[in-house]
């Protein structure tokens, strides 16, 4: 047996990867040429030499060939392999994607800016996404929320992207105010304050709330103990610490401003908050500080400052921008003048309505004068305004959360933020000078997916603003007659003017003006003698008292003599329900 015999013998079987080991099979030129018997194995040897001198380089050019083919086979898969790979991710992320843009649809969120994080629909998902505390999202279970509203699912994943701000405030660092919500009324800072308490029970969160700022300039001082983390209040306030000298509040700190309705505190004029509102942007000098601006309107005012001076601008809207709520079934009525509001308002109250409502004016006197009007109409009604005192205005509203107060009459002191639960009517007795003004008012009501009724009244003279709450009345899907949305748009600059000066209009009181006059007069008397002493006072009470009477009784018996005995018991009804109502006890 030759060396041959042995090696087939010891071989049988055996296969060599020409792919894998393409360069030994060169190397030791085992490759079979094309075109060779395949038959005999041993053809391909030469044995004596006698192959022609052109043999050797066919043989080397032909596993030149070998080599090439398997290095683009091999690269050829691995490119192959990385196609597939990058298909898969591009799938999962388009899936993702068709997901997030599925969710954004069916709940109205737009979003406009770079790197925007996917929203939540569950506030479990901050525990897992976010590491926010357990205890959190027990206090918001025992609060009632169950699911985030289609702003929360976008704003707070937003807000706490990389940065897990709540998760960095758990643990008070004794370095002052961390983060600051500014609020353009007290009612609207207080229910702000009670809902943080809430939210923070048990974590560790230490929230303040500035009730009188001579005592606050005392707290917040330079020598406190600066053992405080959230801070709560209106500009004002703010304002009178940050005057002090030295200044009684340090917001170096600050690493979140958040600034609710925003679109009101960025006005202009006696109305707004522009200037207070800049001087605590640079009171909030920290390096890490952040802005977020809330409102259920936007204008181009807020919108234009915000992409000047903020960096990676993210805007959230839901729905159409400046629109009202679908929840809110709307109603326009014509009630000629402005007598008949008043009409219209008491058969309203006659046919039955379901409390609570709110009722908004233009003004406080509107607002009073309304209130006197209703007081005696069977009904529990109260007034809030600017003029009413702290106490009487937390007293009303806390009755009115409460259910003591059915009707509650108020101007646009409320249409802000205020969340009252379960309002089933809104009133609006005067016109609304703007579409941003109708929106918040008629947003106290339908909120939190629970339905309500919105009626506004509105006269000849009121044409002019008609166009533009007929046009949000009609995106919200209500039914408008078409002549209103026909009218000529107003120019911009009346329509500004209407909206810094509503317009005049006659007084809601019928009260004979004698009585009104003798009122005023009395009013008078009381100043000029409150510097005397007590036994004095009461004496010139009692004698305006009885000389006011007797000039009464003779007007009385004057008017009966002319118009008979019916025209005596108004009077006299009218005299005792002014007296009742504005003489003090």
């Amino acid at each position: 047996m030759d060396a041959f015999d042995l090696f087939r013998k010891l071989g049988a079987g055996a296969k060599f990867d020409l792919k894998r080991f393409g360069q030994d099979a060169a190397r030791f030129k085992t490759h079979k040429p094309k075109g060779t018997d395949v038959s005999d194995p041993f053809s391909s040897i030469d044995y004596f030499g006698k192959a022609s001198t052109n043999k050797p380089q066919e043989d080397d050019c032909e596993d030149g060939e070998v080599l090439n083919e398997s290095e683009e086979s091999d690269a050829g898969d691995k490119r192959k392999r990385k196609h597939e790979q990058t298909d898969v991710k591009t799938n999962v992320k388009k899936r993702k994607k068709s997901k997030v843009n599925r969710i954004r649809a069916q709940h109205r969120i737009n979003v406009h800016g770079c790197d925007v994080p996917d929203p939540l629909c569950t506030f479990e998902e901050l525990q897992s996404e976010y590491r926010l505390h357990s205890r959190i999202l027990q206090n918001l279970n025992d609060a009632g929320l169950d699911s985030p509203t289609p702003i929360q699912m976008q704003a707070i994943p937003l807000m706490m992207h990389g940065r897990e701000v709540l998760a960095h405030l758990q643990q008070p660092a004794n370095l002052g105010f961390r983060a600051v919500i500014i609020s353009p009324t007290r009612e609207l800072a207080t229910q702000t304050y009670r809902e943080l308490l809430r939210l923070s029970d048990g974590v560790g969160f230490r929230v303040h709330i500035i009730d009188k700022a001579s005592l606050a300039a005392k707290k917040y001082g330079p020598q406190s103990s600066k053992k405080y983390d959230i801070l709560v209040s209106t500009p004002n306030r703010v304002i009178y610490l940050l005057n002090q000298d030295p200044p009684a509040l340090d917001l170096c700190s600050v690493e979140w401003l958040i600034v609710d309705e925003s679109d009101k505190l960025f006005e202009e004029g006696k109305t707004g908050f522009r200037e207070q509102l800049a001087t605590i942007f640079l009171a909030c000098s920290g390096p890490k500080v952040r802005r977020a601006f809330f409102s259920a309107t936007c204008t181009p005012d807020v919108e234009q400052w915000c992409r000047l001076n903020l960096d990676n601008l993210v805007t959230v809207n839901i729905g159409h921008r400046n629109t009202a709520v679908e929840t809110v079934e709307q109603e326009l009525l014509f009630v000629g003048n402005e007598d008949g509001k008043l009409v219209a308002m008491r058969n309203i109250i006659n046919k039955g309505f379901l409390p609570p409502m709110l009722v908004f004016v233009q003004s406080i006197d509107r607002a009073r004068e309304l209130f006197h009007e209703l007081v005696y109409e069977g009904i529990n009604v109260d007034v809030i305004h600017a003029d009413r005192t702290q106490q009487q205005r937390d007293n009303v509203v806390k009755s009115f959360r409460s259910g003591h107060i059915w009707v509650l009459i108020c101007t646009a002191l409320l249409a802000r933020g205020i969340d009252f639960k379960g309002v089933n009517l809104v009133l609006n007795y005067d016109f609304p000078t703007s579409a941003v003004e109708y929106i918040h008012r008629i947003g106290r009501t339908g909120r939190a997916g629970h339905h309500g009724r919105a009626v506004t009244f509105f006269t000849e003279n009121d044409k002019p603003l008609l166009r533009s709450i007929a046009n949000v009345i009609k995106q919200a899907g209500c039914p408008v007659p078409d002549y209103m949305i026909g009218f000529k748009k107003i120019h911009s600059k009346v329509k500004r003017r209407l909206e810094k000066q509503p317009p005049k209009r006659s007084t809601i009181c019928t009260t004979p003006r004698f009585l009104m006059k003798k009122q005023k007069s009395k009013q008078k008397v009381k100043k000029s003698s409150g510097g005397g002493d007590q036994k004095d006072e009461s004496h010139s009470q009692k004698g305006t008292k009885q000389k006011s009477t007797e000039k009464t009784a003779k007007k009385i018996h004057k008017g009966r003599n002319r118009k008979g005995a019916s025209r005596e018991m108004n009077t006299r009804r009218a005299h005792r329900n002014w007296v009742q109502i504005l003489e003090p006890k």
